[in-house]
């Protein structure tokens, strides 16, 4: 019989529970990055937001949650026909290239034991070992954070979703440079694939969890 974790506490329990943090990298975050130069974007939100995100990931981190970093790569020679047909038909420009400044993570640090996944398009769970690396982990549950809502994280959650994880997105840890389409996938989530919280009610559910041990 499937189990069924019916309550908030049993679903974000820390010993089950991973925090994806999706493409914090300087070319999605800083300025003079890939989004702020072709997009001509508003970054100031950003510095906060990986504020946030590292508070959050400290709070989970202490609690004893899963840390998982999720980068994307797009060069060419790892993209689709189908993705280098989008990318031209934008600007014909690379993204998150190995090693460039653009690819480096921005304002946030991974720690020792922490898990890290190189992805090569949207969904971190394509052509990647991260559906594994939870498995082994028993984890349960995927507390989202990062960029774009509507892109990179939408797409990790929807493939997490069906591939039976329970899908939490943390709505004041993640960010696009378009609000609607930011606000549409927080909709979409609440109606059909997981539940929307702010970090302070994962905070104060994992500080519980710390005190009861």
């Amino acid at each position: 019989m499937i189990e069924v974790l019916r309550s908030f506490a049993e679903r974000v329990d820390p010993a089950h529970t991973a925090i994806l943090v999706v493409d914090m990298q300087n070319d999605f975050c800083a300025e003079g990055g890939y989004i702020h130069r072709t997009r001509k974007a508003d970054m100031s939100a950003h510095p906060a937001l990986a504020q946030r995100i590292g508070a959050l990931v400290g709070s989970g981190r202490d609690a004893g949650t899963t840390i998982v970093w999720i980068t994307a790569n797009y060069e060419p020679r790892f993209l689709s026909g189908a993705m280098i047909l989008k990318r031209d038909e934008r600007d014909g420009l690379v993204c998150c290239a190995g090693g460039s400044w653009g690819a480096a993570l921005y304002e946030v640090e991974p720690q020792e034991g922490d898990l890290l996944v190189e992805k090569h398009t949207f969904s971190a769970f394509v052509g990647t070992p991260l559906d594994q690396m939870l498995r082994a982990r028993g984890i349960k549950t995927l507390v989202m954070t990062g960029v774009a809502t509507n892109t990179c994280v939408e797409s990790t959650l929807r493939d997490g979703f069906f591939l039976g994880y329970y899908v939490v997105v943390a709505e004041d840890c993640c960010a696009s440079s378009a609000k609607h389409l930011h606000d549409a996938t927080l909709d979409n989530v609440r109606r059909s694939f997981g539940e929307v919280v702010d970090a302070a009610a994962l905070g104060r559910e994992w500080g519980l969890a710390a005190a009861a041990e």
